[in-house]
Parts: C-alpha cells; sequence; structure tokens
C-alpha cells in the first residue's frame, strides 16, 4: 500500500486519517460548486470565515484570502503541496488565494487546530493545503462561464429609492431586472507527457480568467445607501455632499452653529437638511470588482532511479483589479471666507454674517461629482520556484528542497483631490474683480487655480485638472526557504511496540526561511495629500529569518485487542529562532484510540505561535480612519457630560459647539511597533469517528482555540468611551483633539492606535461531518455528504484584564465585525446515473445573527435601531449537473441560489466586508448565478 503524507504531518502512513480533523474538498466538489474564485469556494466551507476577496471594495488590498474559525487570515497557514506561500502583497501579508488556479486544483484540505509544531509560524487556527494536479497525460482544454441573473424585488429600500428619485432624480435611480450581469469568463490548457521511458513527466497549465465589474447601482436594495432610525430604513449617506456643506467655526456672532449648502446657479444658501442633502454615495460603488488574470504553472519530475526523484514547479500569476468607492473631493477644507471674495453670493454673506469688517472661518465639504469615482487600481504578479530532490535510501524518505518567491505589486490611485491643492484653491483673494489663488499672487503656487464651490454648475475642467491628483504605490514581497526532512518506519529497525505489526514513525527536519518586504510610495501618497484616503502612508522597509528544526513521532501502542483495535499516539516539537530576536518552542500530542473497528476517537493538544509580521513590526506612524456612531462630546447636545469630555481634551468653550463627523468616520494613529512579541495559541480538538457501515462514516469533532498575547490596536472608539467612562489615564493618553474640539477636521486631531501585543482571542465550537454512498442497482448510485459548524465561542479581550466579549450570533461594526452565526451547514446530495449523467442538489444554511448592540454584555451593548437589530437566517438552494458527451468531451453547469434571494440588510456595516448594505462575501447578495463548464481531454 502507497505511504501518503496527510496534512497536519509529514510521516508517510498508508492511513489517511490523521489525529486532528481534516475536511477534503475534491476536484469534483470543486467543479460541482459552480464558482472559480477560490475564496469563494472556501467560504462555502461552515469552518471558513468570509475575508478579503472580489466583493470587498473600501478597504480591499487587491488579494483574496482565507479566515479559518474566525480569528484572522494572519493566524492561517496556506500550503500548496504542502509547502508554504509567500506573503500575498507589501499591504496584506495573508497568502493571497489568486495565485491558486481553481481549474488545477486536486483537492482541498483544511486541518482545524495549530499546527505550528509541523508547519512553524502562522498555523494557528489551521491549515489551509492546496494539493494541486501535477502529473498529467495528454491535453485538456476547459472553458467556463458564469453570471448572475437577478430579479429585482422591490423592497423597502427600493421604495424609499423611487420616493426620492422622484426630487432628485441624478442620485436616485432604480435598476430594472438583470439578465446576466457580473460576468465572469476563464479558460485553461493542461497539457502533460512523460518522458524518459515515463522515468519523469512534465506538465503545464495556462489559464486565463476576466470578471466584470457589477455596481450597487444594479440592486434595488443597494441604489441608496441606508441609514436607520426607529420607524425602518432611511436612504442616508454622506454630509460631504454634490452640492457643498459650509459649516461656521466661528464660536460667536451671527454664524455661530451654521451649516449652509448651495441651493442654485445663483449661489443662494439655505441650511443644510440632513434628510435630504446627505450624498447617495453608494450607486457608484463596486459590488463586485471587476478583475483580469492570467496564470501559468508547470511542474516536472525525473527518476533517476527508484531510489532519486528530481522535482520542480513554477507558478506565474498576474492579476489586475479595480476597486471603485464614490467620489473623492474636500473632506477637510477650510478657508476664511472674506467680502471681497467674487465667488461669494449676497446670500452666503448675509447668512454667515460676512462684511468688509468680519471675515468667517468655515469647514467646507464638497464631492468631486464632476470628476467620478475614485479608484485603486491594485496589480500583483507572483513568481514561485521550487526545486527538490526526494526518494528513500535505507528505509528512510527524504526531502531535500529549496523554494524563491517574489510578489510584486502597485496600486495607483485616481480621481483624488490634493489636500494641499485644495487650501490653496479655497484661499481666493479679490484682484481686480477677478477671483485669484493668493498662492498666485504670492508666487507660492502660479498653477492654483481657485476652485468655485459657492454656485452650481460652476466646476470647470481647468479646476479638475489643478485639484486632482494621481497616488502611487509600488513594492514587493519576497521569500527563500531552504529545507530537509527525513522520515522512516523504524519497525523496519525492529523498533515497534511488542505484539503491534507497525513500527514507530518519525521525522526530522531543518528549515531557513528568509522573509522580506518593501513598500514605496510617491511624495502625495507619503505626505497624506490624497484627500479622502485615509490618511498617509509611508513606505515600508524591512525582512527577518528563522531558523527552525522540528521532529515528529508517531507511536502505535496496541492493535487487534479488545475494546482496542488501534491505539496510536504522536507527539510533534518544533523550534525556530529569529533574526528578531525571539525564540519560540512549539509542541503537539494527539492520541488515536479505535476500540472497535467501527468507532474511533481522536484527541490532540497543540502549542502554536504566531511571530509579529513585518506590516506589524515597521509600518510607519501615520493616520488613519475608524467608525464611530458619533463622538459622544460633539454637537450642540453632546450625549456625554462636560466633565467627562474634558478628560478627552475638551474645554468648557469648545462643549455643545464641536462638529460631528458627517461621515461617521474619525481619525487615528496607525504604526507598527519593533518590540512585539509573537502570539502564543493553545488548540484542543477531541472527536469521534463512527463507520456502522462500509459506505458510511459521521465524524463529530471538538474544537478549543486560544490566543494569547494577540497583535492589535486598541480600538480607538474603545479609548475614547474607556476615559469618557473612567478617566484612565491609559485611555486619555491616547486621544488628541484639534482646535476646534473635534476628532476628525484637522489632521493633528487623533486617537493613537499603534499595533501591541494587547489581549486574547479564542474560539471553541463543534463541527459534524456525514458521508454516505449507496450503489441503486441499474439506476448508479446516490450520495449524501453533510458539513456543519456549530459556534459555541467567539471570544474577544480587547485589553488584557478589561473584560471578554463573545461574538457568537452576533455582528456589528468595529467589534464583531462580520456576521458569526452559530450555526451553519452545508448539505449536498448527488445522483451518479448509468446515463452518463451526475445530479446533484446542495443546501446552504447561515443561522440569523443580531446586532452586536443587543448583548448584555456592557462593552457591547448600545442603542439600536430595530430594522438593524436582525440578519435574518438564510438558505440557498444549488442545482448542478454533468454530463459525458462524449468520452473526451464533457458539459457541466448549474444554478447557485436557486430561488434568487435577496440578503439581508442593515445600516451597521463593518467596513471591508460590509458593502452595499449587507455582507456580500458572507450572503449570495448578487442573485441567482448561473454557470457552465465545457471540457475536452485528448
Amino acid at each position: 500500500m502507497q505511504k501518503v503524507e496527510v496534512t497536519g504531518s509529514r510521516i508517510p502512513t498508508a492511513n489517511i486519517e490523521g489525529t486532528s480533523p481534516v475536511t477534503v474538498l475534491g476536484a469534483k466538489d470543486i467543479k460541482t460548486d459552480g464558482v472559480r474564485n477560490v475564496e469563494s469556494l472556501l467560504n462555502n466551507l461552515p469552518q471558513v470565515f468570509a475575508d478579503q476577496g472580489g466583493n470587498v471594495v473600501n478597504g480591499s488590498t487587491g488579494t483574496a484570502t482565507v479566515n479559518l474559525r474566525g480569528l484572522g487570515a494572519e493566524r492561517t497557514l496556506v500550503l500548496v503541496n504542502g509547502k508554504r506561500m509567500p506573503m500575498g502583497s507589501p499591504s496584506n501579508v495573508a497568502a493571497d488565494l489568486n495565485q491558486i488556479p481553481a481549474p488545477l486544483i486536486k483537492r482541498v484540505e483544511v486541518l482545524t487546530g495549530g499546527a505550528g509544531a509541523v508547519y512553524g509560524s502562522d498555523a494557528v487556527s489551521g491549515v489551509v493545503n492546496f494539493i494541486m494536479n501535477d502529473r498529467f497525460e495528454g491535453v485538456q482544454l476547459e472553458a467556463n462561464i458564469g453570471g448572475f441573473n437577478h430579479s429585482q424585488k422591490g423592497g423597502s429600500v427600493a421604495k424609499l429609492v423611487e420616493t426620492r428619485g422622484a426630487t432628485n432624480p441624478s442620485q436616485f435611480k432604480l435598476p430594472g431586472d438583470k439578465g446576466f450581469d457580473g460576468k465572469s469568463k476563464d479558460a485553461s490548457l493542461l497539457v502533460g507527457s512523460n518522458f524518459a521511458d515515463n522515468k519523469g513527466n512534465a506538465t503545464l497549465f495556462f489559464s486565463y480568467k476576466n470578471e466584470d465589474a457589477l455596481l450597487q447601482a444594479d440592486r434595488d436594495f443597494s441604489a441608496c445607501t441606508v441609514s436607520s432610525n426607529a420607524t425602518g430604513f432611511a436612504c442616508g449617506g454622506s454630509g460631504t455632499n454634490a452640492t457643498g456643506r459650509i459649516a461656521s467655526l466661528e464660536s460667536a456672532g451671527i454664524s455661530k452653529g451654521k451649516i449652509l449648502t448651495i441651493a442654485d446657479a445663483n449661489g443662494t444658501a439655505r441650511p443644510f437638511n440632513n434628510a435630504l442633502d446627505q450624498y447617495n454615495f453608494g450607486p457608484i460603488n463596486h459590488y463586485q470588482r471587476p478583475s483580469e488574470r492570467y496564470g501559468f504553472n508547470g511542474t516536472v519530475h525525473y527518476d533517476v532511479n527508484d531510489k532519486i526523484r528530481l522535482y520542480s514547479d513554477f507558478s506565474f500569476h498576474d492579476d489586475r483589479t479595480v476597486a471603485q468607492i464614490a467620489p473623492g473631493g474636500m473632506f477637510d477644507g477650510v478657508a476664511v471666507l472674506r467680502n471681497d471674495n467674487p465667488f461669494l453670493s449676497q446670500s452666503i454673506k448675509d447668512q454667515l454674517g460676512i462684511t468688509p469688517t468680519t471675515t468667517t472661518e468655515v469647514s467646507i465639504l464638497r464631492r468631486n461629482v464632476e470628476g467620478g469615482g475614485r479608484q485603486s487600481e491594485y496589480r500583483n504578479s507572483s513568481y514561485r520556484e521550487l526545486f527538490g530532490v526526494k526518494g528513500e535510501v535505507g528505509g528512510w524518505n527524504y526531502d531535500i528542497y529549496g523554494q524563491s518567491a517574489k510578489v510584486i505589486y502597485s496600486q495607483s490611485e485616481s480621481n483624488y483631490f490634493s489636500s494641499t491643492r485644495v487650501q490653496r484653491a479655497l484661499d481666493v483673494v479679490n484682484v481686480n474683480g477677478v477671483a485669484t489663488c493668493r498662492s498666485v499672487v504670492d508666487g507660492s503656487d502660479p498653477a492654483c487655480v481657485p476652485y468655485n464651490v459657492y454656485k452650481l454648475g460652476a466646476i470647470t475642467p481647468a479646476m479638475l485638472a489643478y485639484l486632482q491628483i494621481p497616488g502611487m504605490r509600488k513594492g514587493s514581497t519576497e521569500q527563500q526557504i531552504q529545507g530537509a526532512t527525513i522520515a522512516s518506519d523504524l519497525g523496519d529497525y525492529g523498533i515497534k511496540v511488542p505484539g503491534h505489526s507497525s513500527g514507530v514513525g518519525v521525522s526530522f527536519g531543518a528549515e531557513h526561511r528568509k522573509e522580506k518586504l518593501e513598500l514605496m510610495t510617491d511624495a502625495a501618497t507619503q505626505a497624506g495629500d490624497l484627500s479622502g484616503s485615509g490618511g498617509p502612508t509611508g513606505g515600508v522597509v524591512g525582512q527577518y529569518s528563522v531558523k527552525d528544526v522540528f521532529g515528529e513521532m508517531r507511536i502505535p501502542l496496541i492493535e487487534n485487542k479488545p475494546f482496542a483495535d488501534k491505539l496510536e499516539a504522536n507527539a510533534s516539537y518544533r523550534h525556530s529562532s529569529y533574526s528578531t530576536g525571539n525564540k519560540a518552542n512549539t509542541f503537539g500530542v494527539g492520541l488515536d484510540w479505535a476500540p472497535l473497528k467501527e468507532v474511533r476517537f481522536r484527541g490532540s493538544y497543540q502549542k502554536a505561535v504566531r511571530a509579529p509580521n513585518l506590516i506589524e513590526l515597521y509600518t510607519p506612524q501615520g493616520n488613519n480612519l475608524f467608525d464611530m456612531d458619533a463622538d459622544p462630546c460633539a454637537g450642540d447636545t453632546p450625549s456625554a457630560s462636560l466633565a467627562a469630555c474634558q478628560r478627552t481634551g475638551v474645554t468648557a468653550a469648545q462643549y455643545g459647539n464641536i462638529q460631528d463627523s458627517p461621515a461617521g468616520q474619525y481619525n487615528y494613529l496607525q504604526g507598527g511597533n519593533t518590540n512585539l512579541k509573537p502570539e502564543t495559541a493553545k488548540s484542543k480538538t477531541f472527536g469521534v469517528v463512527l463507520t456502522p457501515m462500509r459506505n458510511l462514516s459521521v465524524t463529530i469533532d471538538y474544537f478549543d482555540i486560544q490566543v494569547e498575547d494577540t497583535i492589535d490596536i486598541i480600538d480607538p472608539a474603545t479609548s475614547l468611551s474607556k476615559c469618557l467612562a473612567t478617566g484612565d489615564a491609559r485611555f486619555c493618553s491616547l486621544i488628541k483633539r484639534d482646535r476646534t474640539g473635534s476628532l476628525w477636521l484637522f489632521d493633528d486631531a487623533k486617537i493613537t492606535g499603534t499595533q501591541q501585543n494587547i489581549g486574547s482571542t479564542g474560539t471553541t465550537g463543534i463541527d459534524v461531518g456525514a458521508n454516505y454512498v449507496q450503489r441503486i442497482g441499474a439506476y448508479g448510485s446516490v450520495g449524501f455528504n453533510f458539513a456543519g459548524t456549530y459556534l459555541r465561542k467567539l471570544e474577544t479581550e480587547e485589553i488584557k484584564g478589561e473584560g471578554v466579549y463573545d461574538c457568537v450570533g452576533y455582528y456589528g461594526p468595529n467589534k464583531c465585525e462580520q456576521p458569526n452565526p452559530k450555526w451553519r451547514h452545508k448539505i449536498r446530495a448527488n445522483w451518479n446515473t448509468p446515463w452518463n449523467v451526475d445530479l446533484a442538489v446542495t443546501w446552504r444554511h447561515i443561522d440569523k445573527v443580531q446586532l452586536q448592540n443587543l448583548s448584555s454584555n456592557p462593552l457591547l451593548s448600545g442603542a439600536s435601531n430595530p430594522v438593524d437589530r436582525e440578519l435574518g437566517q438564510r438558505d440557498y438552494m444549488d442545482l448542478s449537473a454533468s454530463y459525458n458527451i462524449t468520452k473526451k468531451i464533457s458539459l457541466s453547469g448549474g444554478i447557485n441560489n436557486v430561488f434568487d434571494r435577496d440578503p439581508p440588510l442593515t445600516s451597521q456595516l463593518a467596513t471591508g466586508q460590509g458593502n452595499g448594505n449587507t455582507y456580500p462575501s458572507v450572503y449570495d447578495a448578487l442573485g441567482r448565478r448561473l454557470f457552465m463548464t465545457m471540457t475536452a481531454k485528448f
């Protein structure tokens, strides 16, 4: 019997089951699922939580990542044929699944629990191992097309859009039904052949994939950005609107507290109306990002003799995608308005108290609707090459290998205003009756063009040409690995437990790994000059190396005895030494006991580590944005008391006069920390495998993963609330308000949130699986597959000693983030007919979740509106079929979300995963998906 390596161990064994539970997804399952994005394929598994992918727009990194157990993509190790993938990009170090072509996958093995002793750092919540088709003979052509068919349901949001569209048709439009949009097309060529009298094989794979953009405007439930109130949803949006929001910064006088907008081409000003004047920023946002991808994979091996195999693997991918969000503009414009400004109408002057002797300082927010949506174009190109020699000598299997990988990254930004140029364009003086930039008069910027935001229709191409600037980031990640392993069944040397036929299995190895990251940004990006980009992004350069030595042992203890058909133990250990000065020891132990052939118990205990990555270590400090419903110290009637607000830096004069952020976004200071230490994780799994009959297996596994010294930031909103409530200097010292008392208007306003080892996180739950196959005589066979996860706890201790909150059954921004349902399952029934036709039906279930504010935990509880309090359960039915037209040509296709169910909606979205009033990476937000694949083999 051939021995193979199972994910979770380096000891070759004939037993494909280990002591830690492994979920296997085969090539046929992948084709039946009908999705061609690897992240979407994995997100259908109950133990996987959505992360970066094609539906993430605001907060996108241009990559696709996997997040096991909801503990973060950075705590999930991704392998290809048992070898570590490189960092995804300089902006997100988690492995980029876009590098993996779905048609080439032979199977996916998902291991639950820590495996740090076997694979090294990052294997905290588990391991995802992609086993690729690396040996092929012949030629295979495959082409696929998919897209969405959707009937607009005309729900509550659609009615709001229809009502608003009657008076504002430019921003509120109802889409019609969609026959086939958001199309995805891909094609691939697989060729392979043996050579040298079948001693070797070379396999080449070429792929191309193209995905169309889909806007939020294309679905009626996302055609306006919703807010909520006590009676339901409302079409909300941003106070940075298309007609301007001019707010006085004066603390006294006629203009105090006034917020105006422009009503017409004459410059007539009227009070800003939140219900009518907010900008509907949703429709122009991408719901699905457009992308284009090329790929190449090549594998070759040659058997020198029966003891030596030379092998090599090369892969390349080039992926381009664009993330589009609402138009930018002025998010931080401040100007002193003077009586001689030729742009100002008498209406504006009268309402703001501007006279020949009186000026008024104002903040001006305005959308650049004339310039179009802000776009970030990402390009990631990866190269990965593996060389090795493996074989068997004297009963010992060996593998000596070297891997080199590099990812080249670029990100270009367009349609952004320069904050510096905005300030110059607003600083207008009168030169012989002509509005002129002060910087033109004094010679500091002769190219400046005044920006007329005080009349509708007054924006000119010359104004935009001056204000709009590009942004650029580029960089790379590099990985170098050299390693060697040896493994053997010591039974060949007589080392075995007395009475047992199998010997003690061992594996030893050593590995050296070097990781390097470089990110360079242009001057505008580094200075944070792109208005609406969140803040400055500085260059990052860093590297580290790690030396590992590791070993494993598998000890068969008892076999073929009463109540012990098999009893086996295993242990693993790894010592890691980092160039940063950190050292780590990880280990694992496991036990596998089968009292009967039909019943097997398994359990494991693992200690794993995650070393701080290069972004966490070396990111320079600079402002970014965080979401918060409101600043408790802002507005005419602050919700916090004067005494509490004074703890955060508010003066008595500012209290009651602070403008709140109209977008609900505030500044925080981000940055790396070279003093970070590794996270440590302890995981326990215990389960039972039942095989009461040959064609039926049932698995039930409990998991418990706890991570200490988590590397993260203290949520700035938490720091603010702690300071308000307690006055604790640990939190109050992190808060700095600007001269107006705000936390958003000027760059010097910020709450410090740099990387720290701050707390802990953990999860517990139960996985249930079942597989059943039954012949039905002349009618072929039927099969049944079930995978479900009951989530018992998903806890976070954000700050040590400050309490723990549990997000099971909840969702919400800043804390629980995306939906965390108590129960998810995927059930599939299939019929393999004798007529060259296979049929399958799949039921995917996602439990309901509640808004985190409904929790009784004071760390989560808060006010809420009824319409946001629950995201209802969703049940999706999928149908698929395949037909072998000839022995060489097959056709497959299907429909996912057959009943075209709309997603649950909410105004409480977490930036990133939240998009279009829902969570499109969790729910089937875009409608019924149709797909078809043709495969030809020669």
